[in-house]
């Protein structure tokens, strides 16, 4: 295949880049090792313009008009209606204006999440990080020594950091599951699970690879060993449709600032309603309080909200509000569809490129992540150069591309554009 300089990568990836799934797109041209065409046809212009945009959000994604970012799976950018929201809120609270007669940010954001993920309103509380949810669960279990975490080698950073301090502390042990080629069955997971297991926590979608684990496997395993499941589910929530109780999963976190299209400090947390009675916060404060008592004592709130104990960000929970309300108007069917087909199609065109994936193939999620066996930093300025935003881990050696509701075909073809000249 000849390689593509700039101005033809541009020309060709326009004229025949867009053509339906499976079909079209570079990822197929460059498996069948020919050279793309050189001028659009009045058919071809047509399809590009019913493709370019197939959920019809890209003018609320102003990055679009100057990114192919491909990086959602790090930071979510946000649509016109949250950055209003967040607007509206500040503007709010420059001029002191009341709250009006409509939802409170808190309410809005928590029946939001709600209904779009199959809770109900008081299994919700809104924390600050994904993390705090774990620390939460960690800190409410009581721990004998012996006891042991299941975790896999998928798994976030700050899972380790917990778990190594509690078998510290606690003396419990934390068993890691390897996986194998971006893998981890449930199969290898009952391996290191037995009477003394008392949770097992994942990565709902590995930030690593987007290797989507099976909950509902998960949970009967779990549960038949008297263990809970955790899901950190930061990467997850906003690519597919969820309902989260028909999921099994006893506890579940994550974050509005990536694939719900939100902010920074609103972390929904999950907690299944049974077990809402035992669980005890790990700290206290004001916002607790259900009914102040004489003598300074108070009886407390025993719905998910028992875990908000102080002051929440409103601003974030604004942006929540108005981010899931948009995630309902495009649909979550949708969006799985579009963005699953086109990672499909990234890691199809990665593949044939000679990457090493680490990302599985026939993967329901939206990352796909491979070793591009280039010199990091050159591979980095030439995408930097095209306007090309992804990820890199390890050193510089894992590529991580993450394909989100506003990307289109001609994102995912100037990726594998670059890779192409440079293999």
């Amino acid at each position: 295949m000849k390689p593509l300089d700039r101005r033809n990568f541009i020309r060709t990836t326009a004229a025949a880049g867009l053509a339906a799934l499976p079909a079209g797109g570079l990822a197929a041209r460059i498996a069948e090792g020919s050279e793309p065409a050189s001028a659009a046809s009045p058919d071809a212009a047509s399809a590009r313009s019913s493709l370019d945009d197939p959920l019809g959000v890209r003018p609320s994604f102003p990055v679009t008009e100057e990114l192919a970012y491909l990086n959602t799976a790090s930071v979510g950018p946000i649509p016109i209606p949250v950055r209003d929201a967040l607007y509206a809120y500040a503007d709010g609270k420059m001029r002191r204006r009341g709250g009006g007669s409509g939802l409170s940010p808190r309410q809005r954001a928590v029946s939001g999440f709600a209904g779009l993920f199959g809770a109900d309103e008081d299994e919700i509380a809104l924390l600050y990080s994904t993390t705090d949810a774990e620390n939460i669960v960690a800190s409410a279990l009581d721990w004998r020594e012996g006891d042991n975490i299941v975790v896999d080698e998928l798994h976030f950073v700050s899972t380790y950091v917990l778990y190594r301090q509690l078998e510290q502390r606690m003396g419990v042990e934390l068993r890691v599951v390897p996986s194998r080629d971006g893998v981890v069955t449930t199969e290898d997971f009952e391996h290191r699970t037995d009477g003394r297991t008392r949770l097992i926590s994942v990565a709902w979608v590995s930030n690593r690879n987007g290797f989507r684990h099976d909950l509902p496997a998960l949970s009967e395993l779990a549960h038949a060993h008297g263990a809970y499941l955790y899901a950190d589910a930061v990467q997850a929530l906003g690519t597919f449709p969820v309902n989260l109780r028909e999921e099994g999963v006893d506890f579940a976190g994550a974050n509005g600032y990536k694939w719900l299209h939100a902010d920074f400090g609103c972390a929904p947390f999950f907690v299944r309603r049974e077990h809402l009675e035992w669980m005890a916060p790990d700290r206290y404060g004001h916002r607790q309080v259900a009914e102040t008592l004489p003598g300074h004592r108070y009886r407390l709130r025993t719905s998910a909200a028992k875990f908000e104990y102080g002051s929440l960000a409103n601003g974030p929970m604004a942006a929540m509000g108005a981010a899931l309300d948009f995630l309902a108007d495009v649909g979550l069917d949708r969006i799985a569809g579009h963005t699953h087909a086109l990672a499909g199609e990234m890691r199809a065109g990665a593949e044939a490129l000679g990457m090493q994936l680490f990302t599985p193939p026939r993967n329901p999620s939206p990352i796909v992540s491979f070793y591009h066996g280039l010199e990091h930093e050159t591979l980095a300025k030439a995408l930097a150069d095209e306007g090309i935003a992804i990820t890199f881990q390890e050193e510089g050696r894992l590529l991580r591309a993450a394909v989100a509701m506003f990307n289109n075909r001609e994102d995912v073809d100037r990726l594998l554009g670059v890779l192409a000249r440079m293999v």
